[in-house]
């Protein structure tokens, strides 16, 4: 074999033993998975705090905390609902939330679990919540059921949120229009 065919074959193997090794590493440095167990507080419908860590349903989108919704020709606080909602069901003493990724807020996306049910999950079969990524079987069957938010009219929460009045900057930033 010559000099510059054994160069290759030695780089070549250099480069899968790197590889190899880079996979390694990679699967090693998977985060694990971040298990919460005691007594949750809920912020809203999809969001709960248990000490101080923060968390948020993933997968489902409630309504805000402030949103009204109409049902039957009358206004409603769905959005104080859907916090009592969520409240009832991580009051399970075998409520477990576990999740692995945060959101751009810096909060752990959970999916939770009581008495062998997904919590999220009943969030969207209620109605007491909207599909956010995850949950299109059982928002169907909210809508079908026309329970919760399905059984008058609402605007969905992210365009709640995305109409909301942004605080306004004080000082020299608000000068700048920052």
């Amino acid at each position: 074999m010559t000099r510059g065919l054994r160069v290759m074959r030695d780089g070549v193997t250099a480069l899968a033993l790197l590889a190899f090794l880079w996979l390694i590493a990679a699967k090693l440095n998977d985060d694990a998975a971040t298990v919460y167990a005691g007594q949750f507080h809920a912020a809203d419908g999809d969001s709960l705090n248990i000490g101080g860590d923060r968390m948020r349903l993933y997968g489902i989108d409630a309504p805000e905390l402030s949103q009204t919704c109409e049902r039957a020709g009358s206004e409603w606080a769905c959005g104080r609902e859907a916090k009592q909602a969520v409240q009832a069901l991580v009051r399970a003493a075998d409520t477990k939330c576990r999740g692995t990724e945060r959101d751009r807020f810096d909060r752990l996306l959970v999916v939770c679990h009581a008495g062998g049910a997904d919590l999220n999950a009943t969030m969207v079969r209620k109605g007491m919540a909207v599909s956010y990524g995850a949950y299109g079987d059982e928002e169907a069957r909210a809508r079908a059921q026309k329970v919760g938010l399905w059984a008058g009219t609402f605007e969905m929460p992210r365009s709640v949120r995305d109409h909301a009045p942004r605080p306004v900057a004080r000082g020299v930033l608000g000068l700048l229009g920052w």
